[in-house]
C-alpha cells in the first residue's frame, strides 16, 4: 500500500518548512497569554477573581486556545478542500504548497494542542469548583464571603455558582449544561486520542474509525458546553453604577450607600461555536461529496499480478482527471465496509484509464489480493469481481520534478509507484514532442532487493529509453536499477551473461548495480555535473534511508548563493 505526500525538508528550505507549525504555535501563544492578562486584568472580572484567584485566568486562556485549535482540527482531513486549495492558488505551489501534503502530521499536532489545553482547562475548573466551594463555607468572611452570599435575595444576580456548602462538587457538575458537556468531551477526546495510536489503527482500524466519529458528539458538547455560563463576570451597566475599586473595601455598605449599589453579574455568552461552525460545515459537504463519488460507478478494465505478491489494477471511471505523483483512496465493501485505504497512482493522465500497483502488507491488502485471484487463485472474469469505490484523486505535489533543472528521483521496493506515473508522463510527452521548459535532466535510482519486482516496471524504462532515444533526448534520464537480494543460481546466471549488451534482468542497455548505492559518490558526482544547478531529490521509502539522503543533501549543498542546492523533498508511505 503506497501514498505519497510530499515533506519538503531541504536545507535551503527548512525554515520555510516550519513556518506552519511554528506559526501555529505562535498564535496559541499569543491566544493563551492576551486571554490570561486580560482576564487577569479586567475589571469585569475583580470580584470573580476574589474567589477564583489566577485560575479563572488559565481556564479562560486554556478554553480561547481549545476554540481555536477545534476550528483547525478539521481542516486538515478535508482532502477536496485542500485539493482545491492546491489547484486553485499560485502561492500553494512549490515549498508553499508542500505544507498541504503535511496535512496529517498538522492534524496530529492540533489534536495534541487540543489535549494539553484541555487537562489546562479541566484542571483550572476543578481548582474553581474547589474555590467556589471555599466561598460558601461557614468559615468564609470578608468580601469572599460576601460575594458568595450575593444570589438570595429578591433582585440580586449570584456570582457564585455553587449555592450551599452542602453541594458535593461531583452533584454540581452533574446537574450543570457545562459539567455534562464537560465529561462527554473529555471522554470522547480520551476515546478518540488512544485509539489512533499506530497499534490501534493497524491491528484494528474499524475499531479507529468507529472511534473517531465519536467527534460528532465531541462538537455538538462543545457547542453548548458554554451555556451554563458558570464563569461569571459584572455586566457592563452595573460598572458604571458600582465603582470596583472604591465599593470592594465597602462591600459592607452595598445595600445602604448610593455610591455603592449591589454588583450585578452575568454569564459570558458561548462562542464556542462560532469558532467551529465553518470547518464543521465545509466537513459536511467534504463527507457529501464522498459519499456522492461512493456511489458511482468504477468499471474494473484489467487485472495483472505481478512478482512480489504485487496487484495492478486497470480501472475507469466517469469524469476522472489526473496529474502524475497524485493519490486515490479504494475501498472494497466486500472486505470491510468502512476502511478507505490510499494508493499511488501509476498511470498517466494521457491514459484513458487510472491504475495503482497495490502490494500486499497487511490483512486489508492481503485479502484484496486474494479477492481478485493474485494469490495463486484462479483467475477470476471482470465481470465476477469485487466491487471497489474510489475517491480522489488528491495531491499532485511530485510534479514540482519538472520545476527543477535537475531532479533526483530515489525510490525503494514499491515506493516505485508515483515514480511510474511521472515516467509515463514523460514517455507520452515524448511521443507527441512536447518539451519540458525546465527540466533538462532526472536522474532516477530504484532499490530492490526482489529481481521479479522489476519486471512490471522494465517494460516502461524499455520503452521510455527507445523513445527518448529516437527524439534525441537520451542524455534526459539517466537511471540506475540496484539489486539488493540474490540467492546462488541468480549470481551464477548474472556472472555467465555480464558481458552481454543487454541486461540480464531487465533488458535494457543500463546495466543492474548489485548491492546498495553510495550515496556520497553519487551526490558528489551529481554535484560535480551541475555546479549551479538547483537539485529536486525527491525520496519514496523507509525512514532510515531518508535520514541518509537528507544528510547527503545538506553536505553537498553550496554554502555560495550561486553554487548547487540540493532541495529535499520525502514521500511517506
Amino acid at each position: 500500500m503506497t501514498v505519497c505526500w510530499i515533506l519538503n525538508e531541504s536545507m535551503s528550505t527548512v525554515v520555510v518548512v516550519s513556518i506552519t507549525p511554528l506559526s501555529w504555535l505562535a498564535v496559541n501563544f499569543y491566544l493563551f497569554i492576551d486571554t490570561f492578562c486580560w482576564y487577569a486584568e479586567e475589571e469585569a472580572f475583580f470580584y470573580t477573581r476574589v474567589i477564583l484567584g489566577s485560575t479563572l485566568a488559565w481556564a479562560r486562556a486554556s478554553a480561547v486556545c481549545l476554540n481555536f485549535n477545534c476550528m483547525l482540527i478539521l481542516l486538515p482531513v478535508s482532502r477536496n478542500f485542500i485539493s482545491l486549495v492546491r489547484g486553485t492558488s499560485m502561492c500553494c505551489r512549490g515549498p508553499w504548497g508542500r505544507h498541504l501534503d503535511k496535512n496529517l502530521k498538522f492534524h496530529k499536532l492540533v489534536a495534541y494542542g487540543i489535549a494539553v489545553n484541555a487537562v489546562i482547562h479541566i484542571v483550572a475548573h476543578l481548582f474553581n469548583m474547589e474555590r467556589y466551594h471555599l466561598g460558601q463555607a461557614k468559615d468564609a468572611e470578608g468580601l469572599l464571603a460576601a460575594l458568595s452570599k450575593l444570589g438570595n435575595a429578591p433582585n440580586e444576580s449570584y456570582l457564585n455558582p455553587v449555592r450551599t456548602s452542602s453541594t458535593s462538587t461531583t452533584t454540581e457538575l452533574l446537574m450543570t449544561i457545562s459539567g455534562i458537556t464537560g465529561l462527554v468531551i473529555s471522554l470522547a477526546l480520551i476515546l478518540i486520542m488512544t485509539s489512533s495510536t499506530e497499534l490501534i489503527r493497524r491491528t484494528s482500524y474499524e475499531l479507529f474509525w468507529y472511534t473517531h466519529h465519536i467527534f460528532i458528539f465531541f462538537f455538538i458538547s462543545l457547542a453548548i458546553h458554554g451555556g451554563g455560563r458558570i464563569v461569571r463576570g459584572q455586566t457592563p451597566e452595573s460598572l458604571r453604577l458600582h465603582n470596583v475599586t472604591f465599593c470592594r473595601e465597602h462591600y459592607a455598605e452595598w445595600e445602604a450607600a448610593a455610591l455603592c449599589p449591589v454588583p450585578q453579574f452575568s454569564g459570558k455568552e458561548p462562542s464556542a461555536w462560532k469558532w467551529a461552525l465553518g470547518p464543521v460545515v465545509l466537513y459536511a459537504c467534504e463527507r457529501i461529496i464522498r459519499s456522492w463519488r461512493f456511489q458511482q460507478e468504477v468499471v474494473i478494465t484489467k487485472v495483472v499480478s505481478h512478482p512480489s505478491t504485487v496487484l495492478e489494477l486497470h480501472m475507469k471511471k466517469r469524469d476522472f482527471k489526473m496529474a502524475p505523483g497524485q493519490y486515490i483512496f479504494i475501498q472494497c465493501p466486500s472486505i470491510s465496509p468502512l476502511e478507505w485505504h490510499p494508493f499511488t497512482l501509476t498511470s498517466a493522465p494521457q491514459e484513458d484509464f487510472f491504475s495503482v500497483h497495490i502490494r500486499a502488507s497487511g490483512d486489508w491488502t492481503e485479502a484484496l489480493l486474494k479477492a481478485f485471484g493474485a494469490e495463486g487463485q484462479a483467475p477470476r472474469e471482470l465481470c465476477n469481481m469485487p466491487r471497489l469505490a474510489v475517491d480522489g484523486p488528491f495531491g499532485g505535489s511530485l510534479t514540482d520534478v519538472f520545476h527543477y533543472p535537475v531532479s533526483v528521483c530515489i525510490a525503494t521496493g514499491i515506493g516505485v509507484t508515483p515514480f511510474a506515473s511521472l515516467l509515463k508522463s514523460m514517455w507520452y510527452k515524448c511521443c507527441e514532442s512536447q518539451s519540458l521548459p525546465e527540466l533538462s535532466k532526472m536522474y532516477f535510482y530504484w532499490i530492490c532487493r526482489d529481481a521479479g519486482a522489476f519486471e512490471w516496471f522494465a517494460d516502461l524504462l524499455l520503452s521510455l529509453e527507445t523513445r527518448m532515444s529516437e527524439q534525441g533526448k537520451a542524455d534526459l534520464l539517466s537511471y540506475h536499477l540496484f539489486l539488493t537480494g540474490w540467492d546462488e543460481n541468480q549470481a551464477i546466471h548474472i556472472a555467465l551473461h555480464w558481458d552481454e549488451s543487454l541486461d540480464v534482468i531487465t533488458g535494457l542497455k543500463q546495466k543492474t548495480f548489485y548491492g546498495r548505492p553510495n550515496w556520497n559518490d553519487e551526490f558528489k558526482q551529481i554535484a560535480y555535473n551541475h555546479p549551479s544547478s538547483s537539485i529536486g531529490v525527491f525520496f519514496c521509502g523507509p525512514k532510515a534511508m531518508s535520514k541518509t539522503l537528507q544528510k547527503m543533501c545538506r553536505l553537498y549543498s553550496s554554502a555560495d548563493p550561486r553554487g548547487v542546492h540540493f532541495y529535499y523533498n520525502k514521500e511517506n508511505f
